[in-house]
């Protein structure tokens, strides 16, 4: 299934962590969510992550609902400056850029990773 095509309107955020174990080999993103329609909880992981950027805002007593998720095209900024940075070093390493938007607090987190997985 393709990221686009999950259903994230209304899930829940319950945990982020960010895994650096095996730095600079296997950095991971996990996001602990609880789906609405069943509120059935998994795991969103972000494999061989390579940037991130959370604007997250604190002291809201509520929920971190998600608004939208997307996966974003390869034209985006964040990723077409993240392979300018690298000078053609990068360039052969296929990355992909994920955005959430959060509800409750307005914030977004976007992630350059090479993949995801849903683990319910």
């Amino acid at each position: 299934m393709k990221f686009n095509d999950f259903y994230w309107h209304d899930a829940i955020i319950k945990n982020i962590q960010i895994d650096r174990n095996n730095p600079g080999n296997d950095d991971s993103i996990l996001f602990e969510v609880e789906w609405p329609e069943d509120n059935e909880r998994g795991l969103l992981v972000f494999e061989d992550v390579y940037w991130t950027s959370m604007n997250l805002n604190f002291g809201i007593i509520a929920d971190e609902s998600i608004l939208d998720v997307t996966q974003l095209d390869k034209k985006n900024e964040d990723l077409v400056n993240f392979y300018s940075k690298w000078k053609g070093v990068m360039n052969e390493v296929q990355l992909n850029t994920y955005k959430i938007e959060l509800n409750s607090t307005g914030g977004e987190i976007k992630i350059i990773a090479k993949s995801f997985r849903i683990d319910k």
